[in-house]
């Protein structure tokens, strides 16, 4: 094999060792998988979630990592994830902006305040905080890797309701826009759109009300429901030396419920 040759297979290899690694909504599905598969990679990694008893099983499992627990809709439990990461691990390398919340498949004309500014504070105004957050860390550093959990929803109108189609377009907004912003400064931002996946989300729903059954019409499409650590391997991958070139990336993992 010649030198150029054996260099371009190093650089595809999917390193995340010895990185610094903040994953949030990581006390189960695609975050838990997620948090696990970095650490199989010999990552260090920030286990946060709003559940105190998940968040420290997956951190216990995990071994090298450290739980933060609390509402990421706080800018107080935002400062206090990056200051754990900084202060444990020296840095923050990588940001896995998974966390979420599902709203009531609501259309928009039944959806309440309540519903809409909890589930737009959750999905959209936490990752933002969280990236404004880790940003100066990543510029300090010249480089850094943010991956977003965005949504099926975030392609189309007809997969959830009003505030969740709405935080997760946002999402697709604010994935492109880091990625241009700090691309010369050597960040990356992408972000997954999962389809059905099985994670212990549940749904609060009212099934007559007009939102369901339209959305419901369209469940035809999903396909076959996928595996949180199926999604966890396309988050780890566009972390990784491996998508050092890809930027500003919205990724369909969902058995190819976008293409119909």
């Amino acid at each position: 094999m010649s030198l150029s040759c054996t260099l371009a297979s190093e650089r595809s290899e999917s390193t995340v060792e010895n990185t610094s690694v903040v994953v949030t909504g990581a006390g189960s599905g695609i975050g838990r998988a997620t948090a696990l598969r970095f650490a199989s990679q010999g990552a260090n990694v920030v286990v946060a979630d709003v559940n105190a008893e998940t968040a420290k099983a997956v951190a216990d499992e995990i071994g090298n990592a450290v739980p933060v627990v609390g509402d990421l809709s706080d800018p107080a439990v935002v400062d206090q994830v990056v200051t754990t990461a900084v202060e444990t691990f020296g840095g923050i390398d990588v940001l896995v902006n998974n966390a979420g919340i599902m709203d009531r498949m609501s259309a928009a004309a039944d959806v309440t305040d309540t519903e809409w500014e909890r589930v737009l504070r959750v999905n959209l105004t936490a990752p933002f905080l969280l990236t404004r957050a880790v940003l100066p860390h990543m510029l300090a550093k010249g480089k850094g890797a943010i991956v977003y959990t965005a949504s099926e929803a975030a392609l189309r109108g007809s997969a959830s309701g009003t505030a969740y189609t709405v935080s997760k377009h946002g999402i697709v907004g604010l994935t492109k826009s880091v990625a241009i912003m700090y691309r010369e400064a050597g960040i990356r931002a992408n972000a997954i759109a999962p389809g059905g996946t099985m994670t212990g989300i549940t749904l609060d729903v009212d099934p007559g009300a007009v939102g369901p059954q339209i959305v419901g019409g369209y469940a035809k499409n999903v396909g076959r429901v996928s595996t949180p650590d199926e999604q966890a391997a396309a988050i780890v991958f566009l972390a990784s030396d491996a998508a050092s070139n890809i930027n500003g990336v919205i990724l369909p993992v969902d058995n190819g419920w976008s293409a119909v």
